[in-house]
């Protein structure tokens, strides 16, 4: 089977470009690199199985204001697995998007169609399920929750899903579906790993109708997250100091991670607080010059694009600055077309004080 590739591939690059593991700048992943604070791990988390009626499930119902969830092991788990419970269906997916989506569609044998983003509505006859990362990655592009829901409706009159991947969602509580009545059809991932920086336990959520929770609880079977990785969550899930001031600080980075591409010449066709995403023809060859210089960041052949992630500190900000500034990448900068983001009926993340 072909596996699809990933940001944070690090040992990969560093085998590539012959620079030791310490020496690199990872920018390519999207994960917030100030993740929630990990504690000592008691030894009976090693030691037991996981139990299904931990502390886990109660934090998760109060962060995501639904009592309808299913711990799985991260949304991918999900994502390889939703599509194995729905007859052959025609699947609207958007490019770019997360490709993990339109690779089990695939795999599971169903029809999927490519769509645009500004092209949805054309496309809704057609389509039984429809699958939106929100806010999508690597654009950025953000739906409102009234129009999703009115592509929910025509998808529900016939049977259909709407899937929404809220991985990137965390801070912008107003744009998220999770606290919303429930609806047949309407399905809703959500991750601890991007905003939490948790990638590495593994733990993610499913929101549904409690039928369609039965079902895939039933195919992923028992001990689905590590009992240390269901601790470590509900405590994030659970600390509302830190998320407050975490959705602060990132959006703030945001901010800045945007600026400073604005201002060395990539200017960002869009993002979110986590990463910028910068479509520009001279994508590839930026990508190389930044390798060249221990800084990795994701790249994207089509559209020919970079996805640039969050520095961890002030020394982090301060070489990707100094990388950007190199004399090859302004010069490079001074002939390359960088695309940038014009209106339409959906929107690009905020910045905003929260």
């Amino acid at each position: 089977m072909l596996l699809l590739e990933h940001g944070g591939r690090l040992r990969q690059a560093a085998s590539q470009y012959g620079i030791p593991l310490s020496d690199w700048l990872d920018l390519s992943t999207g994960i917030n690199p100030n993740g929630w604070p990990v504690p000592a791990i008691p030894a009976a988390c090693w030691q037991r199985l996981p139990e299904d009626d931990d502390e886990l499930l109660a934090a998760a119902r109060a962060y995501y204001q639904n009592d309808s969830l299913l711990a799985v092991a991260g949304s991918q788990a999900a994502i390889q697995s939703l599509p194995l419970l729905r007859p052959k269906s025609r699947v609207g997916l958007l490019h770019p998007a997360y490709a993990e989506h339109a690779g089990s569609w695939q795999k599971a044998g169903h029809q999927v169609i490519r769509v645009e983003e500004r092209a949805i509505d054309d496309h809704m006859d057609e389509l039984e399920v429809l699958i939106l990362v929100n806010p999508n990655n690597p654009t950025g592009r953000l739906w409102s929750r009234s129009q999703l829901l009115s592509w929910h409706e025509k998808l529900s009159r016939r049977g259909g899903w709407l899937l929404v991947d809220e991985a990137f969602m965390d801070g912008l509580s107003e744009y998220s579906l999770t606290s919303l009545p429930l609806r047949p059809g309407l399905i809703v991932l959500r991750s601890v790993g991007k905003f939490f920086g948790l990638a590495g336990i593994r733990c993610g959520f499913v929101i549904t109708e409690p039928g369609l929770l039965a079902r895939l609880a039933e195919l992923l079977g028992p001990w689905a997250i590590s009992h240390p990785g269901r601790y470590v969550a509900a405590l994030a899930l659970a600390d509302r100091d830190w998320q407050s001031a975490n959705a602060v600080s990132l959006a703030l980075q945001g901010q800045r991670l945007q600026q400073l591409l604005t201002g060395c010449g990539w200017q960002p066709y869009g993002g979110c607080d986590l990463f910028q995403w910068v479509k520009n023809e001279q994508a590839s060859k930026l990508h190389e010059l930044l390798a060249r210089q221990g800084v990795l960041t994701r790249f994207f052949h089509e559209p020919t694009s970079l996805r640039f992630g969050l520095p961890k500190d002030e020394s982090a900000w301060q070489r990707l600055a100094q990388a950007l500034t190199h004399p090859d990448i302004r010069q490079l900068s001074l002939f390359a077309h960088t695309e940038t983001e014009s209106g339409d009926n959906a929107t690009k993340q905020p910045y905003r004080a929260r």
